[in-house]
């Protein structure tokens, strides 16, 4: 019987969503959205980093004013405790993904390298 792979994903997002790492995610971000400051200075951080991100996949070159606002909003949103717990948390729900990423894609390493190996 072969097995509905779409089926296991949704199994997987349940999983995701279940797991401590996305609900301390969404509680952090949550207390972080319930305060005016931090939002407003997370948001302003996120607008910096997602117009440097299309920027720099557009291949177009970052000024260094640029660069210079861009560690500032890091040092700032790294002072405050709400954001810093955030942004640690996301990095914990990204490791996540990352090995979640490296278990679904075995069966297609296992077969290139048994091919470059042949």
């Amino acid at each position: 019987m072969a097995i509905n792979v779409y089926d296991s994903a949704y199994d997987l997002e349940k999983a995701v969503r279940g797991s401590d790492e996305y609900m301390l995610l969404k509680k952090i971000y949550e207390e972080v959205n319930a305060d005016d400051s931090a939002r407003t200075m997370f948001e302003n951080f996120r607008n910096i980093q997602m117009q440097l991100q299309q920027k720099q996949m557009a291949g177009q070159e970052i000024a260094q004013d640029e660069v210079d606002q861009a560690q500032k909003a890091v040092a700032l949103v790294q002072q405050h405790e709400k954001i810093s717990k955030l942004m640690e948390a996301e990095q914990r729900m990204s490791m996540l993904i990352s090995e979640l990423n490296q278990i679904i894609m075995k069966p297609l390493e296992e077969l290139y390298g048994n091919i470059e190996n042949q």
